[in-house]
Order: C-alpha cells, then sequence, then structure tokens
C-alpha cells in the first residue's frame, strides 16, 4: 500500500493519488494528513489485530507521525525537512517493533536513502506487463523503445494507450539494473582477482618455507 502524506500541504492532493494508482491497476493508495486521524480509515483498515506492517520511505516523509498517531500517543521523534536541501533529517536511528491500540504491530525503521529493486525481470514483468506485451509487437526482438522504426510500444505512447512517464519509468529500472548488474560482475571479478592474489601468495610463501 502507497501513503501520501500530508494533504494538508496540497490543494490537489487528488491528482497525487491518482498518479501513484496508475502505476499498477489494483494498487491500493490512500491519502491522510498525519497530524489527523479521522483521515486514517483506509490505513488503518489494513492493520488488523493480529497482523504486522512496517512503514518504509525515505527521511522526513512523515513516517514517526503517523507511527504516533496510529499509536494514539508520542513514542517516536519526528524532525523538520531541512530548509538547504529539502530533505528530511534521521528522527528514527533504530529499528522498533510497536503493539498498537487495536491489537496489530507495527515496524518503525530509519529513513531509507536508496531503493533497489529485487528480481527485476520478474517484478517488471508483473508491474508493467502492458509494455512487455505491446514490446512482442516491435519490428525488432532487440528494440529498446527509444528511437527504433516500428517500435509498437512508442506508437502505443503517441496514441495514448500507455502514459509517455510510464515508459520512462520502465526504461529507467532497466538501465539501474543493468548498471546493477554490471557493478555485480565487476564485484565478483575483483572478488576472484584477489582470491587468485591470496592463493599465489600462499604457495610463494611455502615454497620459499621449504627452501625452494
Amino acid at each position: 500500500m502507497i501513503v501520501l502524506t500530508k494533504i494538508d500541504l496540497s490543494d490537489d492532493s487528488d491528482s497525487y493519488a491518482e498518479r501513484a494508482r496508475s502505476v499498477q491497476p489494483g494498487l491500493s493508495v490512500e491519502s491522510v494528513n498525519a497530524l489527523d486521524r479521522s483521515t486514517f480509515d483506509g490505513v488503518t483498515a489494513w492493520i488488523e489485530r493480529g497482523s504486522t506492517v512496517a512503514l518504509v520511505g525515505s527521511s522526513g516523509v512523515g513516517k514517526s507521525t503517523l507511527l504516533n498517531t496510529l499509536a494514539e500517543t508520542n513514542i517516536a521523534a519526528t524532525g523538520e525537512i531541512r530548509d538547504d536541501d529539502k530533505k528530511g533529517r534521521h528522527t528514527t536511528s533504530h529499528r522498533a517493533l510497536h503493539r498498537l491500540p487495536g491489537g496489530g504491530l507495527l515496524i518503525d525503521v530509519p529513513g531509507i536513502r536508496e531503493l533497489k529493486v529485487a528480481e527485476v525481470e520478474g517484478a517488471l514483468a508483473t508491474v508493467f506487463d502492458d509494455i512487455e506485451a505491446m514490446a512482442l509487437n516491435c519490428r525488432f526482438t532487440d528494440c529498446l523503445h527509444e528511437a527504433e522504426p516500428g517500435c509498437a510500444v512508442l506508437n502505443a505512447v503517441d496514441s495514448g494507450d500507455i502514459p509517455a512517464r510510464r515508459l520512462q519509468n520502465y526504461l529507467k529500472l532497466l538501465r539501474e539494473n543493468e548498471r546493477n548488474s554490471a557493478s555485480l560482475a565487476e564485484k565478483r571479478s575483483r572478488g576472484r582477482a584477489f582470491a587468485k592474489h591470496v592463493k599465489q601468495a600462499k604457495a610463494q610463501k611455502q615454497d620459499q618455507g621449504s627452501g625452494n
């Protein structure tokens, strides 16, 4: 579930909710004013007695305030967004499990700095199934959906069947996956080279010890 906080700071919070829902059909999106519990009905409906939920998001988005409102008491410190870079301070420095009045459990974690998608290929096929299905109609099997002639995906964007922003997000995730895969391959290569160096050093030391 996606929770959009601080709706009291926007005159058009509904448009942000619609943009979030457009990511994937059936995605649950709730908009709340973290200081007003009357806006929490959609959120609390997900926290049943005996269930465990977690708040995940960047520093400053209002996780600690959400927790305090859900817990009906101030159990987490809150902070402000910095004026210089508009980013949040890490008011939560460790993981903590809290029992809520309704019987559910809530895990509060420090603000995240970076998100990476696990099992990217399967995730993309699920979230962007419309783009992947359309790509089967491209003229070239290795089409990058950027400027190739006969690209069915670009044609779908031009006709409005696929939002341009959705294609941009899809391509961005593909590029990130390529970079992460390359970085992983480099790390493995360095690891193998280091292991080989250690093995050679040990062999040389043994030779020296045997007088060879």
